[in-house]
């Protein structure tokens, strides 16, 4: 809306669009109401001032309901006008769509660490095709950050021991600045970065120039047997533990009665805290990796096992499930 404005940098993308309208309503809206406000009590003052030293006020005689009905109904209309337009924006901005294009975020004092879907790396850069949905999930090592692209107009806390989504739609090519909205060190303005947004043949072409790295599946696959995972999580029985393909997403039963469904935050507090929630009929046997894995090593397992696909029937012997769950990994 002001380009050259450093308060108001260029809208590219819808939300940005939507946020821009309704603060320009409101604050058009205080605006007014206060100049209307100003202009009434100056020309009351200079209508209604004493004109002689003996003058004396007079009773005013009649009812004031109507006016101040008038006065109290205009108001509330126009807060619960604004109060269902911030809502139906605020649903839009906090429900990224089924296709979005998930990336993972690391905060860090003091830099983004940021890793695309197939395993490529940037360290306080993201790259992203236009017109295309996308979806972060972060999450942070050490103190509370939060991740701003103002020319997005969004926003969220980056916590640790804990996912946070974001999401973006950007719809103009170009470069905008990214920003820890949060304060967080001694070196907080420093953690800063840049979107780059492209056309999708040449972000393609891009991301084809920094192959190399493997993709996150691939490099959780590894580590799930460098860490002997799949000495108990098995694809053919399920006697130590329950299966892990087709988990995501489920409900699973654990033994304090209770269900659990299987997300990002269930599988990483499951890795570093498996004596949390045990998945009935399973014993709480696994060891608990906290303090031996980097936030970018859980992210790996995590996207290894959301990746697997169709449950595996049990052939073993020990507690069996019909639709494979897991307990803590």
């Amino acid at each position: 809306m002001f380009p050259n404005s450093p308060l108001f940098p260029p809208a590219s993308s819808a939300i940005a669009r939507q946020v821009d309208n309704i603060f320009f309503f409101a604050l058009g809206g205080t605006i007014f109401f206060s100049a209307l406000i100003f202009i009434l009590v100056l020309g009351f003052a200079i209508y209604f001032r004493r004109r002689s030293p003996d003058e004396i006020g007079r009773n005013v005689k009649g009812s004031a309901t109507a006016l101040e009905v008038t006065w109290t109904l205009i108001p509330l209309g126009i807060l619960l006008f604004l109060f269902v337009w911030g809502t139906q924006i605020y649903f839009d901005a906090v429900r990224p769509p089924a296709d979005a294009i998930q990336y993972y975020v690391i905060g860090r004092q003091w830099m983004w660490k940021i890793q695309h879907p197939d395993g490529h790396r940037e360290i306080n850069e993201l790259h992203v095709p236009v017109h295309r949905p996308i979806r972060l999930s972060m999450i942070s090592e050490d103190v509370i950050h939060d991740f701003f692209i103002p020319a997005f107009r969004v926003k969220a806390d980056v916590l640790p021991a804990r996912y946070t989504t974001l999401w973006f739609n950007a719809d103009s090519v170009g470069t905008y600045y990214l920003f820890c909205g949060q304060y967080c060190g001694v070196e907080h303005a420093k953690m800063v970065g840049r979107v780059i947004v492209m056309e999708p043949a040449e972000y393609e072409a891009w991301l084809a120039g920094k192959r190399g790295e493997q993709s996150q599946t691939l490099t959780g696959e590894a580590l799930f047997s460098q860490l002997a995972c799949n000495s108990c999580h098995r694809t053919d029985t399920a006697a130590r533990a329950p299966f892990l393909a087709g988990i995501f997403g489920k409900q699973v039963d654990l033994a304090d009665g209770s269900k659990v469904t299987v997300d990002e935050a269930y599988l990483r507090e499951s890795i570093l805290n498996p004596q949390s929630k045990i998945t009935a009929g399973f014993q709480p046997i696994m060891p608990t990796f906290k303090n031996q894995l980097t936030e970018d090593q859980l992210v790996q397992l995590v996207t290894y096992i959301k990746e697997l696909k169709g449950p595996s029937e049990p052939t073993g012997s020990g507690p069996q499930v019909k639709n494979p769950e897991t307990k803590k990994l």
